[in-house]
């Protein structure tokens, strides 16, 4: 006989039909794009229409839950990578590559559901974590200029809007090429923010994190 509460239980079962539809809608959404049935993100995920429409009663909170999953990701590729790399640029060039899928699905949600994506824009969860994304971000930024591996004309601004144009999908290139040059010109970025003798400068006017809807924190 179990002593298991049975209210607990009920939380850690809706908890993981919670993930399991937000993983099916993510997977599905990157593979089909926008207009997946809700009914294929149930039976991808493994639960009914009803649980499905019980967890997110409609696409556009089924899109801001796995907006804010993918969010959350981010972060943790982040902070992972600052506690365990032994130096800031391996820790950036980290963050770059592993944080790439993510992102790019951020950036297909932002324009597939553009009226959604304003709406998640305010939502505070979402401020939060972008807030704490930037703020690992400029300190990794500013640690790897010290130690000289990361030139010094460049900011965290900079970092996230490059990241972002490179990630931007271009219609009609298939899925395998559009990995492949993501790959490919996220490499070519890390090395043109190498610090070396030899680099140009680039054009005044850096962009900060205050650009790009950020928060500088203080200089330590």
């Amino acid at each position: 006989m179990t002593n298991e509460d049975p209210g607990r239980a009920l939380r850690a079962d809706a908890r993981h039909n919670r993930e399991q539809i937000i993983e099916a809608a993510r997977v599905l959404i990157a593979e089909r794009g926008p207009e997946v049935p809700m009914e294929e993100v149930a039976r991808r995920a493994g639960v009914g229409t009803a649980t499905l429409y019980r967890r997110f009663p409609d696409r556009e909170a089924l899109v801001r839950g796995v907006a804010l999953d993918g969010f959350h990701r981010v972060v943790a590729i982040a902070r992972d990578a600052e506690d365990e790399e032994p130096d800031a640029w391996r820790a950036l060039s980290r963050f770059v590559r592993r944080a790439s899928t993510e992102l790019r699905l951020a950036t297909w949600l932002s324009i597939w559901f553009a009226g959604t994506w304003e709406r998640i824009r305010a939502d505070p969860e979402e401020q939060r974590l972008r807030r704490t994304l930037l703020k690992i971000l400029d300190r990794l930024v500013r640690r790897a200029q010290t130690d000289g591996d990361l030139r010094h004309d460049v900011d965290a601004g900079d970092l996230t809007l490059m990241m972002a144009l490179l990630l931007r999908p271009l219609p009609g290139l298939r899925a395998e090429l559009t990995q492949r040059s993501v790959d490919r010109y996220l490499a070519l970025m890390l090395d043109g923010l190498r610090a070396g003798p030899d680099i140009r400068p680039l054009p005044e006017g850096d962009i900060g994190l205050a650009d790009i809807g950020g928060e500088r924190p203080p200089s330590p």
